[in-house]
């Protein structure tokens, strides 16, 4: 049998339902040269009876190991797999059927060492799944630096929607971080060794986030902690827009403090906010056009500024204690 141009990695912990539809949505992929392989990272609820439902239908190995976190598990699938190409998603993404005919296309055009691309909600999710959809790629929350045409900075892929060839991952080692910024810690390595590494805006993935915004806030909560310790690695890596939403969560927890004190100023500052969220459900509305999913991009602002603003201060007062 001939090599797959591409090895689609697939990291799972305690997601079988989430596993099969992004499965179902690699079968009916225009384009058929890949390969899936599936790390099972020590689940204690497996998907390996999902995962042979596809075996007549995909090109699938599956592996199940001790539990490392992400980072190690992406690794070890990128030991296993013959591809020319690693491509890595998380589990709770859905793959539109052009999805690596975009990518193959743009591949034959022009040699990358590394690509990535954007993520979106699915008119099929939640209508609170697509305003956390929404709320993580928005510029007013991230400052499009989640894989939009306009972004701050030099552009990393993610996690959730990465490709790297073969040669990238064993110059570069693959991820060093275990979980919590792995996939940016490894985008800043590569950009650090002149690799190219591009967006390509029409590889986008369905993302499904979480279910609740508590789990939402504890996942974004990491993606703060996340970047702090970026901080400590890498230096220069912590920009101004990784410090909003810490400045977010302070003026937040400030407002009833300085109410005690000059209520006028208070309600200005409440005033502010309202304002600002206002137009974050008004910029959802117009690229969506559903009240409800607008709505919803309010309270998962909040959860998304407030969960990382808070990781990522309590890291970083984690790191400072540390050093002295």
């Amino acid at each position: 049998m001939t090599a797959p141009r591409y090895s689609v990695i697939i990291p799972v912990f305690n997601r079988p339902e989430e596993m099969d539809e992004l499965l179902n949505s690699l079968v009916s992929q225009s384009y058929k040269n890949f390969e899936v392989v599936v790390i099972e990272d020590g689940s204690s609820i497996d998907c390996r009876s999902v995962v042979e439902k596809y075996q007549e239908k995909l090109r699938i190995d599956y592996f199940f190991k001790a539990n490392s976190g992400p980072g190690p598990s992406r690794n070890f699938g990128f030991e296993k797999a013959i591809g020319d190409y690693l491509v890595v998603f998380d589990s709770d993404c859905i793959l539109p059927a052009t999805y690596f005919e975009s990518v193959n296309k743009f591949l034959d055009g022009s040699q990358v060492d590394a690509w990535g691309g954007p993520d979106r909600g699915h008119k099929n999710f939640t209508p609170l799944q697509q305003a956390m959809a929404y709320t993580m790629s928005s510029f007013f929350t991230t400052g499009g630096i989640r894989g939009g045409t306009k972004m701050i900075g030099a552009y990393q892929p993610r996690s959730f929607n990465m490709g790297l060839s073969k040669k990238t991952f064993k110059k570069t080692g693959g991820f060093r971080f275990d979980r919590f910024a792995e996939d940016i810690e490894l985008s800043i390595r590569m950009k650090k060794l002149d690799m190219k590494v591009v967006l390509i805006p029409e590889a986008y993935v369905f993302h499904k986030r979480r279910a609740t915004l508590l789990q939402f806030f504890q996942q974004v909560f990491n993606f703060g902690k996340g970047r702090a310790l970026i901080g400590e690695v890498h230096k220069g890596e912590v920009k101004l827009v990784h410090w909003f939403p810490a400045l977010f969560f302070i003026g937040i927890c400030v407002i009833p403090v300085v109410g005690l004190f000059k209520l006028n100023l208070a309600v200005v500052i409440g005033a502010s906010f309202l304002i600002y969220f206002l137009l974050i459900g008004f910029d959802c509305f117009i690229s969506t056009r559903d009240i409800a999913v607008s709505f919803l991009t309010i309270p998962s602002a909040l959860v998304q500024l407030a969960g990382y603003g808070l990781g990522f201060l309590l890291e970083k007062l984690k790191l400072l204690h540390a050093k002295f």
